[in-house]
């Protein structure tokens, strides 16, 4: 007997953006469904942020469409699009946590500010609590994003991304600039965040080891470890995007990544480094 039909997240319909008349993205194609993660690589330009804002309805498409939760984000007004934004999470570059703020105030920020989350005002602080002891920084309340480390700043973003339990979560370079120890752990967070809310994930990278691991591991509740996972529960659930100039050139599982012999997608699979 077939599965049921997974509810598709967001899908893009040939779509083309372009600024000043050069095309950032040229006729992308591509859906994800619930659960389900991708993970974006492709050199500098090559359009993976722009796709990510995109997908938030942040640059106006000239020509295609993108559906977000099933509704065409091309179509909507910005005020209509408020209620499909509460919906999703995003981790910008560099964390962007706001200097003057707590940490604190920069997890509750959503919750105070985006009035489509609708979250009671006796909610935020347990919610804020929840979100930084998810990204184990339950001690950081009253501190500011200076008195962090690198690696903290980025698990605060994250717990701000996480704290309005988004169903889309979108991560452009989380593990950039990080040490290989510190990007190990945020990316154990990122899949962990997958694994308990079985949130649809789409991670734009220049670490094929990130995908690597979003591709073969999972979080165990029970130690609070990652363990590998097993093949008929990863096969499926993470393909690799591949960028080029706007391009959507490849999209696939990570052994049909490791097969190809295009010198642009095999050089991604070289970078090891952070």
């Amino acid at each position: 007997m077939p599965d049921a039909p997974s509810e598709s997240v967001l899908r893009f319909e040939h779509v083309t953006v372009s600024f000043d008349g050069m095309p950032a993205l040229r006729d992308v194609s591509f859906e994800v469904l619930k659960g389900q993660a991708r993970i974006i690589l492709g050199a500098a330009s090559s359009g993976k942020t722009v796709l990510l804002k995109s997908a938030m309805g942040l640059n106006p498409v000239e020509k295609g469409s993108i559906f977000v939760f099933g509704k065409d984000i091309t179509r909507l007004k910005e005020h209509e699009l408020f209620d499909i934004r509460s919906r999703l999470g995003m981790l910008f570059q560099e964390s962007a946590l706001f200097d003057s703020l707590t940490i604190e105030e920069n997890v509750a920020y959503p919750l105070l500010n985006q009035k489509a989350i609708h979250c009671p005002a006796g909610e935020v602080q347990g919610r804020v609590e929840e979100a930084l002891r998810f990204v184990e920084l339950g001690q950081t309340l009253r501190r500011f994003p200076s008195e962090l480390s690198g690696g903290m700043r980025r698990r605060a973003a994250i717990a701000r991304a996480v704290v309005s339990r988004p169903e889309l979560l979108l991560y452009d370079s989380p593990t950039a600039g990080l040490d290989p120890i510190t990007a190990h752990t945020i990316m154990a967070l990122i899949i962990k965040e997958r694994d308990l809310a079985n949130t649809t994930t789409l991670i734009v990278t220049h670490r094929y080891q990130d995908g690597n691991l979003v591709a073969n591991f999972r979080y165990n509740p029970e130690n609070g470890k990652l363990e590998p996972a097993r093949e008929s529960e990863q096969k499926l659930r993470t393909k690799f995007l591949v960028m080029r100039e706007g391009q959507l050139i490849f999209e696939g599982g990570q052994a049909e990544l490791e097969a190809q012999s295009d010198p642009y997608i095999a050089k991604f699979r070289k970078m090891q480094g952070g």
